[in-house]
């Protein structure tokens, strides 16, 4: 008798969940990712996947026993998979929630573990809380994976520093916590051969570091001199950005070294920009 094919089916399939796409079909995995428009969906086929269409209204055609995987923005009104699709979850073989660290809000340096309370301190933030609150009361088994700042090839330090918009500033005591997108993809990887594994994850990487040190490395890497550091008071930032200095935590990955058995390949961001500069990481 023939085993059935793994199926993952992505709402959304960006940055993050292509990598972890792209390793699945290399395992041999049936891959379904969705787009708002046609164009997106004929480019995804294009790529090799299968693209369909979900506008956040009508819900799409998902095979029964299919991984979920959540990567989409909500709005104001929450997760617009959960409503459109909560009938269907059931049918699911498991369902994660592709969610941000930003819902801690300011801890003042603090750690953030699974269990730390929520504390939505923007508009993005509290949108990510409503989300997570509709998977829960949909599928009580669902997995949210709270994502820390994301880099990766065309996305990182390194980027920043070529297009010349990268900036050295300081705040005193502000560190961030970072993943590698590689990284991201093995350990949702690791949850999905887990569908057992239920409730908040963090996938991150091991040391939480100042921005400015970050950037100092990428320009040692490329041979070049770091620029000079910028005070945070007098740095020229969106609101988006400055934003996000609002908020300082370190956050913790012990749980899902625990009980998904994953490490990360890059524990900090100096192996991961290494990896960048001197050619893209090998997929195991």
């Amino acid at each position: 008798m023939t085993a059935q094919q793994e199926t993952l089916f992505a709402f959304g399939l960006g940055y993050s969940a292509k990598v972890l796409a792209e390793q699945l079909r290399h395992r041999r995995w049936r891959i379904i990712g969705t787009s708002r428009s046609e164009d997106g969906a004929e480019r995804l086929s294009a790529a090799g996947f299968e693209g369909v269409i979900f506008d956040g209204s009508a819900a799409p055609e998902i095979p029964v026993g299919a991984h979920w995987l959540v990567s989409i923005p909500p709005d104001e009104d929450g997760c617009p998979a959960v409503h459109a699709c909560r009938e269907m979850a059931a049918q699911a073989a498991s369902v994660t929630y592709l969610s941000t660290t930003g819902v801690y809000g300011d801890l003042q340096g603090g750690w953030a573990f699974e269990w730390t309370a929520v504390n939505p301190q923007s508009g993005r933030a509290d949108r990510r809380v409503k989300a997570e609150s509709q998977w829960r009361a949909c599928c009580p088994n669902v997995r949210i994976v709270r994502l820390p700042g994301i880099y990766g090839p065309s996305r990182s330090p390194i980027d920043r520093i070529k297009d010349g918009s990268a900036q050295r500033i300081v705040k005193r005591g502000q560190v961030f916590s970072r993943i590698h997108v590689e990284d991201i993809a093995a350990g949702l990887h690791a949850l999905l051969t887990r569908p057992a594994e239920t409730g908040v994850f963090h996938l991150c990487d091991d040391e939480a570091a100042p921005p400015q040190d970050v950037t100092a490395f990428a320009a040692r890497l490329m041979g070049l001199e770091p620029s000079p550091e910028i005070a945070f008071e007098d740095a020229e930032l969106s609101a988006m950005a400055r934003s996000f200095y609002s908020e300082c935590k370190r956050v913790s990955n012990a749980r899902a070294k625990a009980a998904l058995d994953w490490t990360p390949r890059y524990p900090t961001y100096r192996e991961g920009l290494h990896a960048i500069w001197n050619g893209p990481p090998i997929r195991s």
